[in-house]
């Protein structure tokens, strides 16, 4: 069974996604992709996990989710009806990076 904190940080996570791909612009041929939601207990603050490939471009990427960030809290507000409705901060999802070391460590022995 889930719980409140799990169904409210897939819900953002969902939600988010939508908007990223509907109105933020992202440069030609850069995906990025809302991996992980972690709200706090009193679902004040949401941690947002964002992956970006290709990984040359995740530091533009990032700076402009970050400049972004009043306005997607904006369109998140407008499309989900709760209280209180957590604050985001965007995070850098690293484990496709992890995950591609470590397969290159394993192909070499």
């Amino acid at each position: 069974m889930f719980s409140r904190i799990d169904r409210v940080n897939e819900l953002i996570k969902e939600t988010l996604a939508e908007i990223i791909q509907e109105e933020v612009e992202i440069p030609t041929g850069v995906f990025a992709t809302v991996v992980k939601v972690d709200t706090s207990k009193d679902l004040r603050y949401a941690r947002v996990f964002v992956s970006v490939f290709p990984e040359k471009k995740f530091g533009q990427t990032m700076e402009s989710l970050k400049k972004k960030a009043y306005f997607l809290q904006g369109a998140l507000n407008k499309r989900l009806h709760m209280k209180p409705l957590p604050r985001i901060e965007f995070m850098a999802d690293k484990t496709e990076v992890e995950a591609d070391k470590i397969e290159k460590l394993l192909k070499k022995i």
